[in-house]
């Protein structure tokens, strides 16, 4: 077994799971808005954000789909390890990781029933940088928010789907921001 697998994994693990968790509710809890996250250290080409929220979220029973470069041997044996998490293809994905390219396309992805919506994916995107953009209304909203979206048209669909739809966390090195799918975008 290759030692990065073994490493990178939270250093004080219930302060930084924690922490982590608290991160990604409160991005969750106040769309668009930037935090950083950090205590991950994954294999390349996984971000410190990315391989935080994974940290946090998944385990034995979490399916993950890794998309495009993160399909590799080291961030499949790393999740493994910290995680136990199963990876899936798109179609029965709770998580799935990658750039926006790799991760399409989105009608891949469950995005519940009508009876349960809760069964829908959640979208981790792997970004250069995060940053102001479309606008953003809806609830954990005073008035308006901004982020940089790869597309709108997508997201407003998505929007038309709730109480369906998929949830997205965009990540880029230890920031992390969100867009649930009760968002409006405009």
């Amino acid at each position: 077994m290759d030692a990065q697998t073994l490493t990178g994994g939270f250093a004080e693990p219930a302060i930084h799971a924690a922490h982590a968790f608290r991160s990604v509710m409160e991005a969750m809890a106040r769309p668009g808005k930037i935090h950083e996250i950090d205590g991950a250290e994954p294999p390349a080409p996984l971000s410190k954000a990315g391989g935080a929220v994974l940290l946090t979220v998944c385990d034995r029973d979490t399916p993950i789909y890794l998309a495009g470069a993160l399909e590799c041997d080291a961030v499949r044996a790393w999740l493994a390890f910290h995680t136990g998490a199963p990876i899936v293809g798109p179609s029965h994905a709770m998580f799935a990781i990658g750039t926006w390219e790799a991760l399409g396309p989105l009608s891949a992805y469950p995005v519940g029933t009508a009876d349960y919506p809760d069964r829908s994916a959640t979208l981790i995107v792997e970004r250069e940088e995060l940053g102001e953009g479309a606008k953003l209304t809806g609830p954990g909203i005073k008035e308006v928010a901004s982020l940089n979206l790869p597309e709108i048209a997508v997201f407003q669909d998505n929007h038309a789907l709730f109480p369906l739809g998929l949830d997205f966390i965009f990540t880029s090195g230890s920031q992390l921001a969100a867009l649930p799918r009760s968002t409006e975008v405009s």
